[in-house]
Protein backbone atom coordinates (compact mmCIF):
# COMPACT_ATOMS: atom_id res chain seq x y z
CA UNK A 1 0.00 0.00 0.00
CA UNK A 2 0.98 3.38 -0.25
CA UNK A 3 2.99 4.95 3.07
CA UNK A 4 0.31 6.77 5.06
CA UNK A 5 0.23 9.27 7.95
CA UNK A 6 -1.57 8.45 10.92
CA UNK A 7 -2.11 11.09 12.90
CA UNK A 8 -2.66 9.28 17.09
CA UNK A 9 -4.35 11.95 18.64
CA UNK A 10 -3.89 11.00 22.34
CA UNK A 11 -5.32 13.88 23.86
CA UNK A 12 -8.35 13.22 27.01
CA UNK A 13 -10.58 16.02 25.91
CA UNK A 14 -12.37 15.77 22.44
CA UNK A 15 -12.00 19.58 21.96
CA UNK A 16 -7.98 20.06 21.31
CA UNK A 17 -8.51 16.74 19.92
CA UNK A 18 -11.01 17.91 17.16
CA UNK A 19 -9.09 21.19 16.50
CA UNK A 20 -5.84 19.13 16.12
CA UNK A 21 -6.91 17.03 13.91
CA UNK A 22 -8.36 19.61 11.47
CA UNK A 23 -4.89 21.27 11.25
CA UNK A 24 -3.10 18.02 10.69
CA UNK A 25 -5.48 16.85 8.16
CA UNK A 26 -4.68 20.19 6.34
CA UNK A 27 -0.87 19.36 6.93
CA UNK A 28 -1.53 16.10 5.28
CA UNK A 29 -2.41 13.59 7.73
CA UNK A 30 -4.12 10.77 6.15
CA UNK A 31 -5.80 8.44 8.92
CA UNK A 32 -6.86 9.89 11.97
CA UNK A 33 -6.55 7.45 15.34
CA UNK A 34 -8.58 8.06 18.13
CA UNK A 35 -6.14 7.50 20.68
CA UNK A 36 -7.03 5.31 23.85
CA UNK A 37 -6.48 8.47 26.71
CA UNK A 38 -9.51 9.71 24.04
CA UNK A 39 -11.55 7.03 23.85
CA UNK A 40 -11.03 6.69 27.89
CA UNK A 41 -11.88 9.71 28.78
CA UNK A 42 -14.77 10.72 26.09
CA UNK A 43 -15.53 7.14 25.12
CA UNK A 44 -16.58 6.41 21.41
CA UNK A 45 -18.41 9.57 21.10
CA UNK A 46 -14.76 10.56 19.97
CA UNK A 47 -15.16 8.41 17.17
CA UNK A 48 -18.52 9.59 16.05
CA UNK A 49 -17.28 13.12 15.82
CA UNK A 50 -14.42 12.13 14.06
CA UNK A 51 -16.01 10.30 11.09
CA UNK A 52 -18.88 13.11 11.11
CA UNK A 53 -16.49 15.78 10.58
CA UNK A 54 -13.97 13.95 8.50
CA UNK A 55 -16.29 11.56 6.31
CA UNK A 56 -13.61 10.95 4.16
CA UNK A 57 -11.02 9.81 6.29
CA UNK A 58 -10.24 6.40 7.50
CA UNK A 59 -10.82 6.70 11.34
CA UNK A 60 -8.62 4.19 13.30
CA UNK A 61 -10.07 3.52 16.80
CA UNK A 62 -7.52 2.55 19.01
CA UNK A 63 -9.61 0.68 21.51
CA UNK A 64 -6.10 -1.51 22.57
CA UNK A 65 -8.43 -4.65 23.31
CA UNK A 66 -7.73 -7.63 25.37
CA UNK A 67 -11.19 -9.24 26.08
CA UNK A 68 -14.71 -8.87 25.03
CA UNK A 69 -13.62 -8.86 21.52
CA UNK A 70 -16.98 -9.21 19.85
CA UNK A 71 -18.44 -6.12 21.80
CA UNK A 72 -15.83 -3.60 21.16
CA UNK A 73 -15.15 -4.42 17.60
CA UNK A 74 -18.97 -4.11 17.06
CA UNK A 75 -19.14 -0.71 19.48
CA UNK A 76 -16.68 1.16 17.84
CA UNK A 77 -17.82 -0.32 13.99
CA UNK A 78 -20.88 1.53 14.67
CA UNK A 79 -19.26 4.55 15.91
CA UNK A 80 -17.67 4.96 12.87
CA UNK A 81 -14.10 3.00 12.87
CA UNK A 82 -12.69 2.06 9.75
CA UNK A 83 -10.14 0.19 11.74
CA UNK A 84 -9.98 -1.19 14.97
CA UNK A 85 -7.12 -2.12 17.34
CA UNK A 86 -6.73 -5.33 19.37
CA UNK A 87 -3.59 -6.07 21.14
CA UNK A 88 -0.98 -8.97 20.40
CA UNK A 89 -0.61 -9.75 24.05
CA UNK A 90 -4.62 -10.83 23.75
CA UNK A 91 -5.42 -14.59 23.56
CA UNK A 92 -6.32 -15.94 20.35
CA UNK A 93 -9.45 -16.94 21.02
CA UNK A 94 -9.59 -12.76 21.59
CA UNK A 95 -7.83 -12.08 18.37
CA UNK A 96 -10.19 -14.13 16.05
CA UNK A 97 -13.61 -12.85 17.43
CA UNK A 98 -12.34 -9.27 16.96
CA UNK A 99 -11.60 -10.45 13.22
CA UNK A 100 -15.00 -12.68 12.91
CA UNK A 101 -16.57 -9.36 14.56
CA UNK A 102 -15.10 -6.75 11.88
CA UNK A 103 -15.84 -9.02 8.65
CA UNK A 104 -19.63 -8.41 10.52
CA UNK A 105 -19.58 -4.72 10.96
CA UNK A 106 -17.53 -4.11 7.71
CA UNK A 107 -14.44 -2.69 9.76
CA UNK A 108 -10.70 -4.31 9.87
CA UNK A 109 -8.28 -5.26 12.68
CA UNK A 110 -5.05 -4.37 13.39
CA UNK A 111 -2.93 -5.80 16.19
CA UNK A 112 -0.78 -3.74 17.94
CA UNK A 113 2.17 -5.49 19.10
CA UNK A 114 2.95 -3.77 21.92
CA UNK A 115 4.49 -5.47 24.96
CA UNK A 116 4.63 -8.68 22.56
CA UNK A 117 7.76 -10.64 23.95
CA UNK A 118 8.43 -12.51 20.10
CA UNK A 119 6.89 -9.61 18.22
CA UNK A 120 7.61 -11.58 15.31
CA UNK A 121 6.52 -14.87 16.09
CA UNK A 122 3.63 -13.32 16.88
CA UNK A 123 2.90 -11.15 13.50
CA UNK A 124 3.03 -14.32 12.03
CA UNK A 125 0.51 -16.21 14.03
CA UNK A 126 -2.21 -13.05 14.15
CA UNK A 127 -1.67 -12.21 10.14
CA UNK A 128 -2.99 -16.33 9.66
CA UNK A 129 -5.65 -15.15 11.70
CA UNK A 130 -6.63 -13.02 9.34
CA UNK A 131 -5.56 -9.46 10.74
CA UNK A 132 -5.33 -6.98 8.16
CA UNK A 133 -2.73 -4.58 9.69
CA UNK A 134 -0.17 -5.17 12.32
CA UNK A 135 1.81 -2.13 14.38
CA UNK A 136 4.98 -2.29 15.88
CA UNK A 137 4.65 -0.26 18.76
CA UNK A 138 7.67 1.08 21.13
CA UNK A 139 5.51 2.21 24.67
CA UNK A 140 5.72 6.27 25.54
CA UNK A 141 7.81 4.98 28.58
CA UNK A 142 9.86 2.79 26.42
CA UNK A 143 10.60 5.79 24.99
CA UNK A 144 11.46 7.86 27.21
CA UNK A 145 14.20 5.38 27.98
CA UNK A 146 15.69 5.89 24.62
CA UNK A 147 14.20 3.18 23.11
CA UNK A 148 13.24 2.89 19.24
CA UNK A 149 11.14 0.69 17.21
CA UNK A 150 12.84 0.69 14.20
CA UNK A 151 14.88 -2.35 14.56
CA UNK A 152 12.10 -4.77 15.68
CA UNK A 153 10.12 -2.83 12.62
CA UNK A 154 12.61 -4.22 9.75
CA UNK A 155 11.91 -7.87 11.63
CA UNK A 156 7.97 -7.94 11.45
CA UNK A 157 7.90 -6.27 8.26
CA UNK A 158 10.26 -9.27 6.58
CA UNK A 159 8.39 -11.47 8.07
CA UNK A 160 4.81 -10.72 7.27
CA UNK A 161 3.05 -9.85 4.09
CA UNK A 162 0.13 -7.49 5.18
CA UNK A 163 0.94 -3.58 5.51
CA UNK A 164 2.64 -2.77 9.18
CA UNK A 165 2.29 0.27 11.05
CA UNK A 166 4.94 1.68 12.98
CA UNK A 167 4.49 4.23 16.28
CA UNK A 168 6.90 5.20 19.12
CA UNK A 169 8.11 8.64 18.98
CA UNK A 170 8.31 9.00 15.30
CA UNK A 171 9.07 12.54 13.69
CA UNK A 172 10.01 14.99 10.92
CA UNK A 173 13.52 13.71 11.53
CA UNK A 174 13.14 9.73 11.70
CA UNK A 175 10.06 9.28 9.32
CA UNK A 176 12.00 8.04 6.33
CA UNK A 177 13.82 5.58 8.70
CA UNK A 178 10.43 4.08 9.08
CA UNK A 179 9.93 4.01 5.89
CA UNK A 180 13.55 1.84 5.19
CA UNK A 181 12.47 -0.07 7.68
CA UNK A 182 9.50 -0.99 5.86
CA UNK A 183 6.71 0.44 7.59
CA UNK A 184 3.51 1.23 5.30
CA UNK A 185 1.83 3.20 8.06
CA UNK A 186 3.60 5.93 9.99
CA UNK A 187 2.06 6.43 13.07
CA UNK A 188 2.29 9.97 14.80
CA UNK A 189 1.74 11.63 17.92
CA UNK A 190 3.19 14.33 19.83
CA UNK A 191 5.50 15.60 17.44
CA UNK A 192 2.24 16.59 15.57
CA UNK A 193 -0.26 17.07 18.32
CA UNK A 194 2.38 18.99 20.89
CA UNK A 195 3.66 21.16 17.74
CA UNK A 196 3.57 24.93 17.67
CA UNK A 197 2.44 24.35 14.36
CA UNK A 198 0.13 21.18 14.22
CA UNK A 199 -0.15 21.94 10.30
CA UNK A 200 3.38 23.00 9.72
CA UNK A 201 4.31 19.79 11.31
CA UNK A 202 2.30 17.42 9.67
CA UNK A 203 3.62 19.27 6.56
CA UNK A 204 6.95 18.27 7.15
CA UNK A 205 6.48 14.66 7.93
CA UNK A 206 4.61 13.85 4.68
CA UNK A 207 7.80 16.11 3.39
CA UNK A 208 9.59 13.75 4.86
CA UNK A 209 7.95 10.68 3.88
CA UNK A 210 8.19 12.01 0.07
CA UNK A 211 11.80 12.85 -0.23
CA UNK A 212 13.07 10.05 2.05
CA UNK A 213 14.98 12.73 3.65
CA UNK A 214 15.06 13.63 7.27
CA UNK A 215 13.76 17.22 7.97
CA UNK A 216 15.65 18.79 11.30
CA UNK A 217 13.29 19.43 14.14
CA UNK A 218 14.71 20.34 17.63
CA UNK A 219 11.70 18.89 19.56
CA UNK A 220 9.91 15.29 19.85
CA UNK A 221 13.12 12.98 20.50
CA UNK A 222 14.00 11.11 22.95
CA UNK A 223 18.03 10.72 23.79
CA UNK A 224 20.40 8.01 25.66
CA UNK A 225 22.97 8.43 27.99
CA UNK A 226 24.95 10.08 26.31
CA UNK A 227 22.28 12.82 25.21
CA UNK A 228 21.36 14.12 28.81
CA UNK A 229 23.16 17.33 28.79
CA UNK A 230 21.96 18.39 25.30
CA UNK A 231 18.51 17.35 25.94
CA UNK A 232 18.28 19.71 30.22
CA UNK A 233 20.01 22.47 28.06
CA UNK A 234 16.99 22.51 26.32
CA UNK A 235 14.54 22.27 29.31
CA UNK A 236 14.03 23.92 32.63
CA UNK A 237 14.33 23.05 36.56
CA UNK A 238 10.12 23.55 36.44
CA UNK A 239 9.88 21.07 33.38
CA UNK A 240 12.28 18.48 35.22
CA UNK A 241 10.63 19.15 38.73
CA UNK A 242 7.31 18.40 36.88
CA UNK A 243 8.87 14.69 35.45
CA UNK A 244 9.64 13.98 38.43
CA UNK A 245 6.29 13.72 39.92
CA UNK A 246 6.76 17.23 41.09
CA UNK A 247 9.79 16.40 43.25
CA UNK A 248 12.99 16.76 43.29
CA UNK A 249 14.14 19.97 44.01
CA UNK A 250 16.85 21.21 46.44
CA UNK A 251 14.85 23.46 48.88
CA UNK A 252 16.36 26.32 50.48
CA UNK A 253 18.65 26.50 47.64
CA UNK A 254 18.57 29.97 45.81
CA UNK A 255 20.01 30.95 42.89
CA UNK A 256 22.85 33.82 42.93
CA UNK A 257 21.68 35.93 40.45
CA UNK A 258 19.15 36.51 37.55
CA UNK A 259 18.93 34.96 34.30
CA UNK A 260 20.92 31.98 35.77
CA UNK A 261 21.55 28.58 34.06
CA UNK A 262 23.07 25.04 35.46
CA UNK A 263 23.48 22.22 33.53
CA UNK A 264 26.03 19.42 34.71
CA UNK A 265 27.38 16.54 36.26
CA UNK A 266 27.70 15.84 39.98
CA UNK A 267 31.43 16.21 42.15
CA UNK A 268 30.04 16.10 45.60
CA UNK A 269 31.69 17.16 48.94
CA UNK A 270 31.09 16.83 52.86
CA UNK A 271 32.91 19.69 54.55
CA UNK A 272 32.54 20.92 58.31
CA UNK A 273 31.21 23.95 58.65
CA UNK A 274 33.77 27.09 57.72
CA UNK A 275 35.92 24.63 56.36
CA UNK A 276 36.62 25.53 52.49
CA UNK A 277 39.98 22.97 51.74
CA UNK A 278 37.54 20.11 50.70
CA UNK A 279 35.66 22.29 48.17
CA UNK A 280 38.75 23.87 46.98
CA UNK A 281 40.77 20.52 46.39
CA UNK A 282 37.11 19.17 44.50
CA UNK A 283 38.03 21.82 41.92
CA UNK A 284 41.04 19.96 40.98
CA UNK A 285 39.20 16.33 40.75
CA UNK A 286 36.41 17.43 38.78
CA UNK A 287 36.63 17.39 35.06
CA UNK A 288 34.86 20.26 32.42
CA UNK A 289 31.46 20.71 32.90
CA UNK A 290 30.90 19.63 36.24
CA UNK A 291 29.29 20.91 39.45
CA UNK A 292 30.71 21.21 42.80
CA UNK A 293 27.79 20.33 45.53
CA UNK A 294 29.12 20.88 49.06
CA UNK A 295 27.05 19.59 52.00
CA UNK A 296 28.06 22.39 54.75
CA UNK A 297 25.87 21.53 57.03
CA UNK A 298 23.32 24.52 55.88
CA UNK A 299 25.10 27.02 58.06
CA UNK A 300 28.14 29.17 58.19
CA UNK A 301 30.73 30.81 57.77
CA UNK A 302 31.30 30.96 54.47
CA UNK A 303 33.28 27.87 52.54
CA UNK A 304 33.40 29.74 48.61
CA UNK A 305 33.99 32.64 47.39
CA UNK A 306 35.70 35.06 44.13
CA UNK A 307 38.96 32.91 44.15
CA UNK A 308 37.49 29.83 44.42
CA UNK A 309 35.31 30.69 41.39
CA UNK A 310 37.90 32.13 38.95
CA UNK A 311 39.86 28.64 40.03
CA UNK A 312 36.49 26.59 38.76
CA UNK A 313 36.24 28.37 35.67
CA UNK A 314 39.33 28.38 34.56
CA UNK A 315 39.08 24.49 34.83
CA UNK A 316 35.76 24.94 32.60
CA UNK A 317 33.39 24.11 35.99
CA UNK A 318 29.86 24.19 34.76
CA UNK A 319 28.96 25.56 38.47
CA UNK A 320 28.57 25.05 42.52
CA UNK A 321 25.77 24.29 44.34
CA UNK A 322 26.42 25.20 48.26
CA UNK A 323 24.02 23.52 51.48
CA UNK A 324 26.14 26.67 53.37
CA UNK A 325 27.37 29.72 52.76
CA UNK A 326 29.24 31.78 50.14
CA UNK A 327 30.59 35.30 49.86
CA UNK A 328 32.08 37.98 47.38
CA UNK A 329 28.66 37.59 46.03
CA UNK A 330 28.50 40.52 43.50
CA UNK A 331 32.04 39.65 42.11
CA UNK A 332 30.57 36.07 41.21
CA UNK A 333 27.46 37.63 39.38
CA UNK A 334 29.44 40.07 37.44
CA UNK A 335 31.52 36.75 36.24
CA UNK A 336 28.39 34.97 35.52
CA UNK A 337 29.17 31.83 37.10
CA UNK A 338 26.35 29.65 37.83
CA UNK A 339 26.29 29.69 41.80
CA UNK A 340 23.47 28.82 43.78
CA UNK A 341 23.44 28.68 47.88
CA UNK A 342 21.24 28.87 51.24
CA UNK A 343 23.32 31.49 52.52
CA UNK A 344 25.61 34.61 52.31
CA UNK A 345 27.63 36.11 54.19
CA UNK A 346 30.87 38.04 54.66
CA UNK A 347 33.33 35.95 56.95
CA UNK A 348 34.80 33.04 56.09
CA UNK A 349 35.92 30.10 57.61
CA UNK A 350 39.25 28.38 57.59
CA UNK A 351 40.71 25.47 55.41
CA UNK A 352 41.22 22.79 58.14
CA UNK A 353 40.92 19.54 55.93
CA UNK A 354 38.21 17.78 57.60
CA UNK A 355 35.24 15.92 55.28
CA UNK A 356 35.57 13.96 51.96
CA UNK A 357 35.02 14.38 48.43
CA UNK A 358 32.81 11.57 46.46
CA UNK A 359 30.91 10.61 49.01
CA UNK A 360 26.76 11.26 49.20
CA UNK A 361 25.79 14.34 50.53
CA UNK A 362 22.57 15.95 51.70
CA UNK A 363 22.04 19.26 49.96
CA UNK A 364 18.46 21.08 50.38
CA UNK A 365 17.27 18.02 51.91
CA UNK A 366 18.04 15.44 49.38
CA UNK A 367 20.48 12.35 48.67
CA UNK A 368 22.87 13.70 45.81
CA UNK A 369 25.77 11.39 44.56
CA UNK A 370 28.94 12.05 42.58
CA UNK A 371 27.50 11.48 38.97
CA UNK A 372 23.71 12.40 39.71
CA UNK A 373 22.57 15.38 36.75
CA UNK A 374 21.70 18.48 38.34
CA UNK A 375 19.16 21.25 36.64
CA UNK A 376 19.46 25.36 37.61
CA UNK A 377 17.72 28.45 36.84
CA UNK A 378 16.17 30.93 38.56
CA UNK A 379 13.81 28.82 40.16
CA UNK A 380 16.58 27.19 41.99
CA UNK A 381 17.75 23.82 41.57
CA UNK A 382 16.38 20.41 40.61
CA UNK A 383 18.49 16.97 40.82
CA UNK A 384 18.37 14.04 38.62
CA UNK A 385 20.06 11.00 39.84
CA UNK A 386 22.06 8.95 37.45
CA UNK A 387 20.32 5.76 37.66
CA UNK A 388 16.92 7.39 36.00
CA UNK A 389 18.61 10.63 34.11
CA UNK A 390 18.24 9.61 30.30
CA UNK A 391 14.21 8.86 31.19
CA UNK A 392 13.76 11.80 33.13
CA UNK A 393 14.91 14.10 30.70
CA UNK A 394 13.30 12.65 27.86
CA UNK A 395 10.21 13.08 30.38
CA UNK A 396 11.21 16.40 31.40
CA UNK A 397 11.66 17.18 27.55
CA UNK A 398 7.95 15.72 27.35
CA UNK A 399 6.69 18.51 29.48
CA UNK A 400 8.40 20.89 27.79
CA UNK A 401 6.56 19.93 24.55
CA UNK A 402 3.07 20.13 25.99
CA UNK A 403 3.36 23.06 27.46
CA UNK A 404 4.26 24.79 24.26
CA UNK A 405 1.05 23.59 22.58
CA UNK A 406 -0.80 24.81 26.05
CA UNK A 407 0.75 28.18 25.18
CA UNK A 408 0.00 28.23 21.93
CA UNK A 409 -3.87 27.70 22.16
CA UNK A 410 -3.79 30.39 24.83
CA UNK A 411 -2.81 32.53 22.17
CA UNK A 412 -4.97 31.66 19.98
CA UNK A 413 -7.46 33.62 22.47
CA UNK A 414 -8.24 30.89 25.41
CA UNK A 415 -6.94 31.04 28.70
CA UNK A 416 -5.63 27.98 30.57
CA UNK A 417 -8.59 26.67 32.55
CA UNK A 418 -10.58 26.63 29.57
CA UNK A 419 -7.82 25.08 27.44
CA UNK A 420 -7.60 22.36 30.50
CA UNK A 421 -11.27 22.28 30.57
CA UNK A 422 -9.79 22.57 34.74
CA UNK A 423 -12.99 22.20 35.93
CA UNK A 424 -14.31 19.02 34.39
CA UNK A 425 -11.10 17.36 35.59
CA UNK A 426 -11.30 18.16 39.40
CA UNK A 427 -11.08 15.19 41.61
CA UNK A 428 -14.58 14.48 42.46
Amino acid sequence: MKPVLQLALDFVDLKRAVKNAKAAVAGGADWLEAGTPLIKSEGLEAVRQLRELFPRATIVADMKIIDAGRIEVEAAAKAGADIVDVLGAASDATIRECIHAAKNYGAKIVVDLIAVKDPVSRAKEVQDFGADYITVHCSIDEQMEGKDPFGTMRMVAESVSVPVGVAGGINSETAHRALESGASIIIVGGAITKALDPQEAAGAIKKAMAEGVAVPTRLFKRGSEGEIRGILDQVSAANLSDALHRGGILEGIRPLFAGIRLVGRAVTVRTYPGDWAKPVEAIDIAQEGDVIVVDAGGVGPAIWGELATHSAMQKGLAGVVIDGAMRDTYDIGRMKFPAFTRLIMPNAGEPKGFGEIGVPVTVGNRRVETGDWLLGDDDGVVVLPRSTAAEYANRGMDVLERENRIREEIKEGSTLSKVTELLRWEKK
